[in-house]
């Protein structure tokens, strides 16, 4: 990633997740056989966001004499970020010069390294609470009954963590439980703990998976099915609790219990996600790796990750991250989209439409909606329309699929039908102003329901205030109505906020010529030939400048906000 803040030591440290293979690295020689020089080379490598090339230029220093405890610490952290948390066990600080932070990320990341080794006695001692001081102690103590049960320790296995005041903890640490009293065969307590956890409205996904998986695993399956329906009560397009729910009706072999391993990764899923939601993006991707590193077959923890990266402009890292769920797995679906999109944000459509396919083509509905926003943001509107209609057999009254399908007919030219649509999410949505100001827009454009469509403007104006393609469908509004003044007044508000759009200036240029500005307009319509308007806009800003008589009709097909 690019300029991921690692807040692991007093000073800030820039970290970064991976690095292109086939990264030349410069050697001893190349920066004047200086380990500062590695050092240096190394922290910009932070930096710029190549933590496994950073890794290795602060491996280089060392190898080259450079002891200081800086350049460790920075070695560590950026083995840490990169994910490669065997080479980090190793570099972990315990000097007397590290800082206290350091040393405790390092106790952690060593405890988690002994445990995907097996090594539970190790991790137990390594985890003890007076060695592991803020912020990694309540995923020390949600972790320490796995590292127990890898030790042999059957009773200190079952013992339910507790921290003060920490919910996460208290939650977590009973599905821990949950989990462990079944291994130990208390089948009777592992079912009081997890009737605990799913008592609530909405549970999570996490703990309902655990006990519907318990109840299959004990014949249970109406029980179970029970449970996954709960969840999808509340979220009915649950993909993975759709599967789980299939597997359970049908009776096809219920889940295996999780391995000590993966016990201890999903241990540590709950506060990497508690810190993600406070916005401490970097220990949350922390706990992300190392659970990773005891499950590297997590998927969720892949797709959080890539997002992580994405977010922070490591586009490798998050393609990387979001090519490792398999096919067949629930999470497949969603990381061939979001790989997809990776490549169309990228300007690379034709490999984002061949992975939203292959993402689609497994049935999943998330996927197909994904293929048709894709086919749209390429202007293949009526294929777009052809998935929206799949998805809305499965999904009827699903006013945003509405919209979406409304807006790919009106696109490729079946405007009763796209009006259709978009009446029909109105109704469901009546205040959304994303509805309003393209319907509204749509009937303005085409001389329809005039009164009516300037109040829908008008009112997805007031809901945003600083939007400039919301307020140039007021603008174009008033210009319809003939008001030509108040229609400058407007687009001219509209184009302050944002002066780069083509539309935008070739409506102010229209409106120009209206009041006698034609010079002002002829200017506004040449601006338009420099700003890459798509073709309809190009020809008719060209037409108006050639021909020297300005605008005779609509100026052109209605827009999406933020388009």
């Amino acid at each position: 990633m690019r300029k991921l803040l690692v807040c692991v030591a007093p000073l800030v440290l820039l970290a970064a997740c991976a690095t292109k293979p086939g990264d030349d690295l410069a050697s001893l020689d190349d920066l004047g056989g200086s380990s500062y020089g590695l050092f240096l080379a190394g922290q910009g490598a932070l930096n710029d966001g190549r933590g496994a090339q950073a890794a290795a230029y602060f491996e280089q220093a060392q190898a080259g004499g450079g002891e200081d405890e800086l350049i460790s610490e920075r070695a560590f952290t950026a083995a840490v970020m990169a994910g490669d948390i065997t080479k980090a066990a190793a570099l972990a600080p315990t000097g007397a010069e590290s800082s206290e932070a350091s040393k405790r990320l390092g106790r952690m990341v060593q405890a988690v390294e002994a445990m995907a080794n097996n090594q539970g006695k190790a991790a137990k001692g390594l985890l003890a609470p007076e060695g592991m001081g803020f912020p990694h102690k309540g995923a020390a103590a949600l972790l320490s009954p796995w590292a127990s049960a890898m030790a042999g320790d059957a009773e200190g296995a079952t013992v339910r963590p507790e921290l003060r005041n920490d919910k996460v903890v208290e939650y977590f640490g009973l599905l821990g439980q949950a989990n462990l009293f079944e291994r130990a065969k208390r089948y009777d307590e592992a079912e009081t703990d997890f009737k605990a956890l799913t008592a609530g409205e909405n549970p999570g996904d996490m703990v309902l998976l655990a006990y519907g998986g318990f109840l299959e695993r004990r014949g249970k399956r109406l029980d179970a099915v029970a449970v996954y329906d709960k969840g999808l009560a509340a979220e009915p397009s649950n993909t993975t609790l759709l599967a789980a729910k299939a597997r359970a009706a049908t009776g096809k072999g219920a889940p295996p219990m999780l391995t000590l391993r993966q016990g201890a990764a999903q241990a540590l899923m709950a506060p990497a996600a508690s810190m993600l939601a406070a916005n401490q993006d970097q220990i949350g991707l922390v706990y992300l790796r190392l659970a990773l590193r005891l499950d590297p077959n997590r998927n969720e923890a892949w797709l959080m990750v890539g997002g992580l990266m994405e977010t922070a402009g490591d586009i490798d890292s998050a393609r990387d991250a979001f090519s490792k769920p398999k096919p067949g797995s629930a999470e497949y679906a969603a990381a061939r989209s979001k790989l997809a999109w990776s490549y169309q944000n990228a300007k690379d459509s034709e490999t984002a439409l061949k992975m939203a396919r292959e993402a689609a083509a497994s049935g999943d509905l998330d996927a197909k909606v994904t293929l048709a926003d894709m086919l749209r943001v390429n202007e293949q509107f009526a294929e777009s329309a052809v998935i929206l209609t799949q998805v809305l057999a499965a999904r009827p009254g699903d006013w945003r699929l509405l919209y979406a399908r409304g807006v790919a007919y009106d696109r490729s030219g079946r405007w009763a039908d796209g009006e259709t649509d978009l009446r029909a999410a109105l109704k469901i949505r009546p205040d959304d102003s994303e509805l309003l100001n393209y319907l509204g827009y749509s009937w303005i454009d085409r001389g329809e329901h005039l009164p009516e469509a300037l109040a829908m403007v008008q009112r997805a104006v007031a809901s945003n205030p600083k939007s400039g393609a919301m307020i140039d469908s007021l603008g174009w509004a008033y210009y319809r109505l003939g008001d030509y003044k108040k229609a400058v007044e407007k687009l001219e508000e509209a184009i302050e906020l944002e002066a780069g759009d083509p539309d935008i200036n070739n409506h102010l240029g229209d409106a120009y010529w209206r009041i006698g500005r034609r010079a002002e307009a002829a200017f506004q319509w040449k601006r338009v030939l420099t700003l890459n308007p798509d073709a309809k806009t190009k020809t008719e800003a060209e037409t108006k400048l050639a021909s020297g008589l300005g605008p005779t009709g609509p100026a052109q097909s209605p827009r999406v906000a933020g388009q």
